[in-house]
């Protein structure tokens, strides 16, 4: 796995080196405009000084030859089942508001996937049992809500509700940021996505010109492990089930990303949670037992007139996952967690993508549309590696290509389409899985952008 790993990444470095740079503007919504200094200088030139709004949106819609469940009822895995599905992804509106240059507070509210919102409550007085409540209108989530300080371009201080920046996707969520139709797949499976917890933020930019670097060091509600199961790994643990979520063991993040050379950035992160078993639920649920969790990951994006280029790759390490396995299969048939175990001890998940500008090609002659056909290469699994003792399940082993086209109608407004086929089994590149392929085209609409300034 590592020596794969380190050979894809070589790979793209090389394919990045050979491109000139001249970095492409990009928008920024919510949450992103303060991160760092940066930011900030390009902001304060952004029209606004007090207050303005926002946000992005996606549709989709999926064509697809395969069933619903890969896990249950045929030996070969899915069934070879042709199915349509349209959904809207997510609908997020962004507020931003500056008390003064130096105070700013920053909002996302999320829409996501329409259907009916509930609340899940554990009713202590009636021996510990869950209770779903439904209540109307859609889901809706509180993805950001903090308040900045900016105080020196090296350091600065932000406290709220606010992004867990590991990995690439959670950094940089927005629908522009990516070109498939759907997130990164490996990603959003073995994480949470978009990863949003309550807590406080150190960041800021270090150095300059070649040697420019950014920092983020964050202490935020950890991981709940009554979440963790075989199909995800950790990306169902995050909390914000009930009104308060447990902060018995926080979560620690460190982000360091290096932006020397215009167009570049090269970036890696580590997440460390002490005990994760330690925000359960029910304080006695893992009787005292500790569940450490680990989880690095490393990611690159380059960018110029001609040629947009993304790499990334995620490694976790969960202590005690056979424990752990052994108590969520019990979990009680109220909870909303899937109780489908083993979690694995190692989950991994590495991907790239690069698309071409076919405008910059025919020497930007504005008649052309700015159409990005793309390739990206996927490998994930949320059962890389188990505890001495478990069996870990093939078919959560997924080698998938995607390619398709981006036209950006307008620099914010992007239409998709992209076929998909993911082959289930196997970790190579090229070639056949032991189980049915999953094959799909999608098409989609997407958008980011602000509506109003002041």
């Amino acid at each position: 796995m590592k020596k794969k790993v380190s050979l894809f990444f070589t790979a793209l470095c090389c394919v990045a080196g050979t491109v000139s740079a001249s970095e492409v503007d990009s928008v920024q919504v919510a949450g992103e405009y303060v991160k760092t200094a940066v930011q900030k200088q390009r902001i304060d030139k952004d029209g606004y000084t007090r207050f303005r709004v926002g946000g992005y949106g996606e549709a989709v819609a999926s064509f697809k030859d395969y069933g619903i469940n890969r896990y249950y009822g045929n030996p070969d895995g899915n069934t070879r089942d042709h199915r349509n599905t349209i959904s809207i992804p997510r609908f997020v509106l962004a507020f931003d508001y500056k008390f003064t240059p130096k105070w700013i507070l920053g909002a996302e509210i999320e829409f996501e996937s329409g259907g009916v919102g509930t609340a899940m409550e554990l009713e202590n007085s009636e021996n510990g049992e869950y209770e779903t409540e439904m209540e109307k209108g859609g889901e809706v989530a509180l993805e950001q809500f903090h308040i900045t300080r900016l105080i020196h371009p090296a350091f600065n201080v932000r406290a709220g509700h606010i992004i867990v920046p590991v990995g690439l996707t959670n950094t940089h969520h927005e629908p522009i940021n990516f070109f498939g139709t759907v997130r990164p797949e490996g990603e959003t499976t073995i994480l949470p996505s978009t990863w949003h917890e309550t807590g406080i933020e150190f960041f800021g930019t270090l150095g300059k010109g070649y040697t420019t670097f950014d920092y983020q060091v964050l202490v935020v509600a950890g991981l709940n492990a009554n979440g963790f199961d075989r199909n995800t790994w950790v990306g169902s643990g995050k909390q914000g089930i009930f009104e308060e979520d447990n902060f018995n063991s926080p979560g620690y993040v460190v982000r360091l990303d290096y932006r020397g050379v215009p167009g570049l950035r090269v970036g890696g992160s580590f997440y460390y949670c002490a005990n994760t078993a330690g925000n359960s639920d029910k304080p006695d649920f893992y009787e005292g037992r500790k569940a450490p969790l680990r989880i690095y990951s490393g990611d690159l994006q380059y960018k110029n007139d001609y040629v947009t280029l993304r790499a990334n790759v995620v490694y976790g390490n969960l202590t005690n996952s056979k424990f752990i396995s052994s108590k969520n299969v019990r979990l009680s048939n109220n909870a909303s967690y899937s109780r489908v175990v083993p979690v694995a001890k190692n989950a991994a998940s590495y991907a790239g993508e690069v698309g071409v500008n076919l405008r910059s090609i025919f020497n930007h002659n504005s008649k052309v549309p700015v159409i990005y056909p793309f390739v990206r290469y996927e490998y994930y699994n949320p059962q890389e590696k188990g505890e001495v003792g478990q069996t870990m399940d093939l078919r959560n082993k997924v080698s998938m290509w995607v390619a398709g086209l981006n036209w950006f109608a307008l620099p914010n407004l992007v239409v998709k389409a992209d076929y998909t086929t993911r082959q289930i089994g196997t970790g190579k590149m090229f070639g056949t899985g032991p189980y049915t392929s999953e094959n799909e085209f999608s098409i989609g609409l997407a958008y980011v952008g602000w509506f109003f300034k002041k």
